[in-house]
C-alpha cells in the first residue's frame, strides 16, 4: 500500500512580525508555537499568506517569543501585519491514516496560541 500525504500540523492565522532578507532562509516560529503544534526546528513547512495570497514551502527554526518571521528569499512573500496558515505534513501508511489527527492551533493577534483542535 502506497504512504498518502497528510496534514501533521497547522497554525492558524497566525500574524507576522517580520521579513527579513539578510537571512539564508527560513519561517522563525514563536517557541510555544512550536511546542503545543509539535512542529520541530528544520521541518519542512508550508506557509500561506491570507493577504496576499503567497504560498511558500521552506523550514522552521525557533524564533522568539511571540515571533513569525519570513527569512531570506521568503521575506518577499509577506509583510509584519499579515496573516499566515503554517502547515507541516506527514507521511502515512494505510494502518496510520485511519488513526490519524492533525494539530490545528489557532492564534491570537499577539500570536498567543488560544486554543487547539485535533481533526
Amino acid at each position: 500500500m502506497p504512504l498518502r500525504t497528510f496534514l501533521q500540523a497547522k497554525i492558524h492565522r497566525a500574524t507576522l512580525t517580520g521579513a527579513c532578507l539578510d537571512y539564508e532562509g527560513s519561517i522563525s516560529i514563536c517557541p510555544e508555537l512550536l511546542e503545543i503544534s509539535g512542529i520541530i526546528p528544520f521541518e519542512q513547512v508550508d506557509v500561506y499568506n491570507l493577504d496576499n495570497g503567497e504560498r511558500l514551502t521552506t523550514y522552521a527554526i525557533r524564533g522568539e517569543p511571540g515571533e513569525i518571521r519570513l527569512n531570506g528569499a521568503a521575506a518577499h512573500k509577506g509583510s509584519p501585519g499579515q496573516k499566515v496558515i503554517i502547515a507541516a505534513y506527514c507521511l502515512l501508511d494505510a494502518r496510520e491514516q485511519k488513526e490519524h489527527i492533525p494539530s490545528v492551533v489557532l492564534v491570537d493577534g499577539a500570536n498567543k496560541a488560544k486554543g487547539q483542535q485535533h481533526g
